[in-house]
């Protein structure tokens, strides 16, 4: 009797279960059409646009505001595996987050990779104005999140 009870229940359940997946489906999502653009804004990965520099050695993705200019702004930087600057200084601070990877930095003129000392994915670092330092990326890839105010400039150690 229980199992009869169970086979005739059993297709009821089903059909609900199908039921209730069909409306879930259904109905549209709101929370994207429901979000003002101009209070809270976002940029997927699939939508972060990449540049590489000239040389070779890193991508950029400007995130917010221009750092040629006076303002802030947000760039992430994408370093190549055996890329380093060489000692330079920039005339305000900077301040990291490492997103992926592990970050390499030296400070004084004399540029040595061997002395770096690492800042692993999830390390934030300040770079302060006018100090002479060097950094990036050893044996994999690394991802840097940048912020400051501009015109964020780099001037060589030797120009000092």
């Amino acid at each position: 009797m229980l199992r009869s009870a169970v086979e005739e229940v059993a297709p009821l359940m089903k059909t609900l279960a199908l039921a209730l997946l069909v409306v879930i489906l259904a109905v549209p999502s709101t929370h994207a059409a429901d979000l003002d653009r101009t209070a809270v804004d976002f940029k997927t990965p699939a939508e972060i646009t990449w540049v590489r520099n000239a040389a070779g050695t890193n991508e950029q993705a400007l995130l917010f505001g221009d750092p040629s200019k006076p303002g802030p702004y947000v760039v992430r930087i994408k370093w190549f595996p055996g890329n380093m600057s060489r000692p330079h200084f920039h005339p305000n601070d900077r301040f990291f987050v490492v997103v992926s990877g592990t970050w390499w930095m030296g400070t004084g003129e004399r540029f040595d990779p061997a002395s770096t000392v690492s800042a692993p994915a999830g390390s934030y670092v300040i770079h302060y104005g006018g100090k002479v330092h060097y950094d990036g990326a050893k044996d994999e890839e690394t991802i840097i999140q940048v912020w400051g105010m501009g015109p964020a400039t780099a001037t060589p150690a030797e120009k000092r």
